[in-house]
């Protein structure tokens, strides 16, 4: 089973598209146009990112304690 990870949601003006990824598992991230979009991607990426490790012999790193944090950008 694939422990739940903390995921960072974010707009990215740069790439026009939402931005996911995992503080917690080094380079493993996706986009999507919609912010459901890129939560799907990254929850596909996150159990590739694991059966990978798993595969490999290396270890599954245990998800950290996070407390959220939003911020809004006021017009």
């Amino acid at each position: 089973m694939t422990p739940h990870y903390h995921i960072n949601l974010f707009w990215s003006a740069e790439d026009e598209s939402w931005i996911a990824d995992v503080p917690d598992l080094k380079h493993c991230s996706a986009h999507g146009a919609t912010p459901e979009q890129a939560a799907a991607e990254i929850a596909m990426a996150i159990e590739a990112f694991v059966e990978s490790l798993e595969a490999d012999g290396l270890p599954v790193p245990e998800p950290r304690y996070r407390p959220a944090y939003q911020s809004v950008r006021a017009a």
